[in-house]
């Protein structure tokens, strides 16, 4: 005999099931659409999904800890350096609100740190140190056309003067010569003096070349009428004597057009042990969106940006020296558009792919090529398609980095343009003749995709989206597996988060995959609701740790020479198949130059393995690594860190 709970509970089902039966007449697609979710829920839990596709699932930071993440890196503490900067907020930058995060995702913790300067559009690399160098920033936000009450523009400053430079304060009037129109700066300007130039055979005096400085401008009131149509030559008010000779301005048109980003020179490094940014010296150039790349001598060159007056810096290049702390201008001028992919070769040349993300002109900078920073001597590769579609492609080093080919993914025209790649180009720069052939294609064309290598040589591409800053509702809910030795790729589970613009992926050390970002331009298909910035971080584990147990390893040295030897302790030695150092990710706007994957030489032990570090500095750059092997089913081992003076 029931009791009576039991025949209520029983009581309960039955009417459940003809309120069911009563809403599948009213409503059945509705149903089905409730009965299809929970399927595929209950499918992609399975763990025989899991073990053939992976499995995403979404952190959600409390939300006094939450941030518009534009940079993040891997610091060898294992946590997760997270920067904001103003996070694409002007109401954050005009309250000097910067935000910067450190993520344990170990351990579950955040913590908030304090940021010194708009790092927002920085740019960064490891250092051999450990510290991450982050160089550039915002100074000013752009200003859209109908935004712009007072006409403004570019005014270079010339100096005459051959004896002395002079510093022109911020608030200096220029007035026009033709038009009369009086603009005034908006910081201060150094002038450096003027260059005597001499006849090369005779050694007779010929002239003197004007030092010259750029400097922004504004009109002192608002309105169209103050805009100015053409090129004229500007006094400098204050001046007198020969100083008013010596000195004046030249502008183009000074009008009510849309303004650029501009750049700050400011940089820094990040102590991840001490957790807070030391601030070093500011680089000679402003820049905004720069890249970061290291050289073969260890040192950092910095290039590319937008500069203090929101113009493209016009190829002056320079080099960070992480022992004085000081900057250094490069031999020669070669101008490039806005984060350029731009990596260290192993005959110690630098490889462009041709891949950016966002500004410059059409016509400049943009042809893929190998280009030798001692001689300034820039050889362009053939064979690239879809050249037009560059922007906002990617660009990887894949695994093993030994084999010295390189990836580019999909990619968009220049601008704010709605068209995207489908293609993969793949380049092998040991070839006698490298040129660019055709990889597998993707499903859709491609903006901003996300890529990381794995430890088992996989590359993850995932996200990215079809139009400008995912508009038309154009997120891209697609990751894909790329076997470098099939050369293709496979479908793997789908993200739950749509990622576009202001996105990136950092692989962890227990080899699981961070995604953050994105920054939607709008909301909807119809592109009328104005999008929101994706705070959420989402992890992919991959198929490898849904396959049973992994490999371990521990102890070992903290420090390996390149060319030395380390012996580590593993359980499962006579299982292991592969070693790789990895060095750990810096990614911002589809950039991530630091990524690269180093087979390694070993042999089993009766404990474990030894693992030989390769010789070549271009190749095992100074700094930390992840140490991981993998077995024979293609399971990693967590990592270990690895140091590499």
């Amino acid at each position: 005999m029931k009791d009576g709970s039991s025949r209520r509970r029983a009581r309960r089902i039955a009417i459940g099931a003809a309120v069911v039966l009563a809403l599948a007449g009213m409503n059945g697609p509705a149903l089905y659409r409730f009965g299809t979710d929970q399927y595929h829920e209950y499918k992609i839990n399975k763990p025989e999904y899991k073990a053939a596709n992976g499995k995403w699932d979404i952190v959600e930071f409390p939300e006094e800890y939450r941030l518009n993440t534009i940079h993040a890196a891997l610091l060898h503490t294992g946590k997760i350096l997270l920067i904001a900067g103003s996070g694409n907020n002007q109401d954050n930058f005009d309250a000097k609100k910067f935000d910067t995060r450190v993520w344990d995702p170990v351990k579950k913790t955040i913590k908030k740190v304090p940021t010194p300067a708009d790092l927002f559009c920085t740019g960064h690399t490891q250092l051999p140190n450990g510290n991450l160098l982050i160089a550039g920033g915002t100074k000013r936000y752009e200003k859209l056309k109908g935004d712009i009450t007072k006409a403004g523009g570019l005014m270079v400053v010339h100096n005459e003067n051959p004896d002395k430079p002079i510093t022109l304060p911020a608030g200096t009037r220029f007035t026009g010569k033709e038009g009369g129109k009086t603009f005034v700066s908006k910081d201060p300007v150094v002038v450096e003096r003027a260059k005597k130039v001499f006849d090369p055979d005779t050694g007779k005096f010929l002239r003197n070349e004007p030092g010259l400085g750029r400097i922004y401008v504004e009109a002192q009131k608002s309105g169209k009428k103050y805009e100015t149509g053409t090129q004229d030559n500007y006094r400098v008010q204050g001046l007198s004597g020969a100083e008013a000779r010596n000195t004046y301005g030249i502008a183009e048109k000074l009008a009510l057009d849309k303004k650029d980003f501009q750049g700050i020179k400011d940089a820094y490094e990040f102590d991840p042990v001490a957790e807070k940014y030391i601030k070093v010296d500011p680089m000679n150039e402003a820049r905004w969106y720069p890249t970061l790349t290291t050289l073969s001598d260890g040192k950092i060159l910095s290039l590319s940006g937008l500069d203090e007056i929101g113009q493209l810096v016009p190829g002056k290049n320079e080099v960070y020296d992480p022992k004085t702390k000081k900057w250094t201008y490069t031999k020669g001028v070669r101008q490039f558009p806005t984060y350029p992919a731009i990596s260290l070769m192993q005959n110690g040349k630098l490889f462009y792919s041709g891949a950016n993300a966002g500004y410059g002109p059409d016509d400049v900078g943009r042809d893929p090529g190998i280009w030798d920073l001692k001689t300034n001597k820039f050889n362009k590769l053939k064979g690239m398609s879809d050249p037009k579609l560059l922007e906002t492609a990617g660009t990887v080093l894949l695994p093993p980095a030994q084999d010295e080919k390189y990836m580019v993914i999909g990619g968009g025209g220049v601008g704010e343009s709605e068209r995207s790649s489908k293609k993969t180009r793949i380049i092998d720069l040991l070839a006698d003749d490298p040129k660019f052939v055709d990889g597998p294609e993707l499903e859709k064309g491609t903006r901003y995709p996300q890529y990381s290598i794995l430890p088992n040589d996989d590359v993850l591409v995932s996200g990215g989206s079809e139009d400008y800053r995912g508009r038309g509702a154009s997120n891209i809910l697609q990751a894909r597996m790329y076997d470098s030795k099939s050369n293709d790729f496979k479908r793997v589970a789908d993200p739950l988060v749509g990622r576009n613009y202001h996105s990136g992926s950092i692989l962890l050390p227990d080899g699981r995959v961070m995604f953050f970002g994105s920054d939607s331009l709008y909301a909807d298909k119809a592109n009328t609701k104005p999008g929101k910035f994706e705070q959420r971080v989402e992890i992919y584990t991959p198929p490898y740790l849904y396959q049973g147990s992994r490999p371990s390893l521990s102890g070992g040295p903290k420090t390996i020479e390149r060319g030395g030897s380390g012996t580590f302790t593993s359980q499962h030695a006579s299982s292991i198949k592969t070693a790789r150092l990895i060095r750990p990710s810096a990614s911002t706007h589809v950039t991530d130059v630091d990524q690269r994957s180093i087979a390694l030489d070993f042999t089993k032990t009766k404990d474990g393995i030894e693992v030989t570090v390769p010789k070549s500095r271009n190749l095992v750059e100074s700094g930390w690594y992840m140490l991981f092997v993998t077995d024979d089913q293609g399971t990693p081992s967590k990592a270990q860190w690895v140091k590499v003076p």
